[in-house]
């Protein structure tokens, strides 16, 4: 009984601390791609510009005590802010349950943190800000590296650098070629440096999986918006890629060994 008890109580303190990252992402998704501070000013209501109280900004608790609005000008908070805060808590909680308090936990958890950010952030400007990116790959390349020391081999790391090369070099040549034969930009920068940060945790293989199944997921998701899109507006429709390369990168971080093992099974 005192066992679960003690559980319980650990995954409460995973929750809260998984939404309160999600509280630091809403200010990285919203500052960053307008090249603001992440750091300073304190929080401030975009409209009124009252400064946020730090009762009033306590993770999705807040949200519900001001049934979503500005204690001062009462203008609607958007439903976005404690659904990142939910969604963060629910992947800290998650991995968490994957690996308990370890090493893995902190860099799985990073890397679904980066993935939230960076998705909600591409869909809203259609950009995958550098510094997500590159502070991804190098990650990426650190755990590898730390699980090499620890195994007393380089094939974590290798696997990792060649996830990095492989992911980013086949979406870079899609994207040029597209561009070479539509005259057109179909595939932005972002996503060949997203699939270089996402192959350093997945490897060459999970890379590859994360560019197909990703492609799968948009493809759908285009047929989708497109139903709901007005005749003369479909050729302005604009559905960015890197939620869909996030959410097929982590499928495979968690499920990776079951694909990889399906995959040699039907050969």
């Amino acid at each position: 009984m005192e066992t679960n008890v003690y559980e319980i109580l650990k995954l409460a303190a995973v929750f809260l601390l998984g939404a309160s990252i999600g509280s630091f992402l809403n200010v990285v998704i919203y500052r960053l791609p307008r090249e603001m501070s992440i750091v300073y000013p304190p929080s401030t209501c975009p409209t009124c510009k009252n400064r946020i109280k730090w009762y009033d900004n306590i993770p999705i608790v807040s949200y519900i005590i001001l049934k979503g609005k500005c204690r001062f000008c009462k203008t609607d908070i958007s439903i976005r802010y404690p659904i990142v805060e939910f969604i963060t808590a629910l992947a800290a909680v998650v991995s968490y349950l994957k690996f308990g308090f370890t090493l893995d936990f902190v860099f799985t958890f990073y890397f679904l943190a980066s993935m939230i950010a960076l998705s909600f952030i591409d869909w809203d400007f259609k950009i995958i800000p550098d510094e997500i990116n590159f502070l991804g790959v190098f990650s990426g390349l650190l755990y590898a590296g730390i699980k090499s020391f620890q195994q007393g081999s380089f094939e974590p790391l290798i696997n990792a650098l060649l996830g990095s090369l492989v992911g980013s070099g086949f979406l870079f040549l899609i994207a040029f070629f597209y561009l070479k034969v539509r005259n057109i930009e179909g595939l932005g920068m972002g996503d060949v440096k997203l699939l270089a940060f996402i192959g350093s945790y997945v490897g060459w293989f999970g890379a590859l999986f994360t560019i197909l199944f990703g492609s799968v997921l948009g493809l759908v998701a285009s047929l989708y918006f497109m139903k709901k899109q007005k005749e003369n507006e479909i050729m302005k429709l604009e559905i960015p890629f890197g939620p869909f390369l996030a959410m097929a990168g982590t499928i495979y971080l968690f499920f990776g060994e079951k694909i990889y093992n399906f995959y040699l099974g039907g050969f």
